[in-house]
C-alpha cells in the first residue's frame, strides 16, 4: 500500500501530495491521529484529506486508516489500548502483550542510533579508565536501574545503583570526570532525579538520560536516549515504559560489552562455572 501511494504521488494535486507524503514519513501516526490533526501537519484542508483518500482509491478516510493499519502493521497493533475495568483475563493478556511489542516496534524504528553510539562510548570510555558508573532511577525506574547495575558489574564495571533520593544527591556529589551516571525515568519529571543529574554535570561527570521526549529530564544531560510511549501511566501502574527502559539498558550493555572485546569471554565463563554449584544439577 505504501508503495502505491508513492507511486501516485506525481499525479496527485502538489496539497494531495503533502498528505501522501505525510503518510509516507509516519503511517501508523496517520492511521491514529483525527483528520484535524492530519490536515492541520500536512497544511492543507481537512477535505483535502478526503480526496487524497478517495484519489488512489479508498472510499474515504474511514476506509484508508483501516487499510492503512492492516499495511503497515503486519499483524502487530500500532494503536495503544488501555486495559479497561471490565476486561476479562484474555483481553488483558492480548491488550499488555500488543502493547508491549508494539512500543518495542516503535522504539525499533524511532530510536537515534546517533544518540545510543554517544552514549555507549561514554559507557565504554567510563570503564577503560577504571571510573565510576552510577545508575539512578525511583519506584519502577529505580528496579531498571538495579537490573542496568547487575548487568554491568558482570562485564567488570565499576557500576552502582542507587533508588533513594538522598543517596542520589549525596552519590552525585562525589562524583567527577570520567564518571558516568545514568538517569533513568518515566516522567521526566521527579525532583530528585533532576536534582542528582545537575549536581552530576556541575561536578564534570558525563550524564546520560533514559526519559520522555519533551519533558524537563531530558535536557537535563548530556545524552538523551529518547523512550517514547503512549502508555497512560495515570491509572495503572507503569508496564510498557518499564520494559521499554530494560530494552534501552540491554541495547547498551550489549554495545558496551562488544566494546571491551574478546578478553570478556574468560571472566563471563568463569563465573558461569564459579555459578554451577548454586544450582541443582
Amino acid at each position: 500500500m505504501l508503495e502505491r501511494i508513492k507511486a501516485s504521488l506525481p499525479s496527485l494535486a502538489p496539497a494531495e501530495q503533502r498528505v501522501g507524503r505525510l503518510v509516507l514519513g509516519d503511517p501508523r501516526a496517520f492511521a491514529n491521529l483525527p483528520v484535524s490533526e492530519l490536515a492541520e501537519r500536512a497544511h492543507v484542508s481537512k477535505p483535502t484529506v478526503v480526496r487524497f483518500c478517495r484519489s488512489i482509491g479508498y472510499d474515504g478516510l474511514s476506509d484508508f486508516k483501516l487499510k492503512l493499519a492492516g499495511s503497515v502493521s503486519e499483524g502487530v497493533p500500532f494503536i495503544h489500548r488501555s486495559v479497561d475495568a471490565d476486561d476479562k483475563t484474555g483481553d488483558v493478556l492480548v491488550k499488555v502483550v500488543d502493547n508491549t511489542v508494539a512500543a518495542f516496534l516503535k522504539y525499533r524504528n524511532d530510536a537515534s542510533t546517533h544518540a545510543i553510539e554517544k552514549a555507549v562510548q561514554a559507557l565504554a570510555a567510563t570503564y577503560k579508565t577504571g571510573r565510576r558508573i552510577e545508575f539512578y532511577g525511583v519506584g519502577n525506574s529505580g528496579i531498571v536501574a538495579q537490573d542496568a547495575q547487575h548487568k554491568f558489574f558482570r562485564l567488570g564495571v565499576n557500576a552502582i545503583a542507587y533508588s533513594d533520593g538522598h543517596m542520589q544527591v549525596m552519590s552525585a556529589t562525589m562524583l567527577g570526570p570520567g564518571d558516568c551516571v545514568v538517569v533513568i525515568s518515566n516522567s521526566g519529571r521527579t525532583r530528585d532525579l533532576m536534582d542528582a543529574c545537575d549536581i552530576a554535570r556541575k561536578n564534570g561527570a558525563t550524564a546520560i538520560v533514559v526519559t520522555a521526549t519533551g519533558s524537563p529530564l531530558a535536557t537535563a544531560g548530556h545524552i538523551h536516549l529518547a523512550a517514547d510511549h503512549p502508555e497512560g501511566y495515570d491509572r495503572y501502574s507503569p508496564m510498557v515504559s518499564r520494559l521499554l527502559h530494560l530494552v534501552i539498558i540491554d541495547v547498551l550493555a550489549t554495545t558496551v560489552a562488544l566494546r571491551i572485546g574478546p578478553g570478556l569471554q574468560p571472566l563471563l565463563r568463569e563465573m558461569k562455572n564459579n555459578l554451577r554449584s548454586k544450582r541443582y544439577a
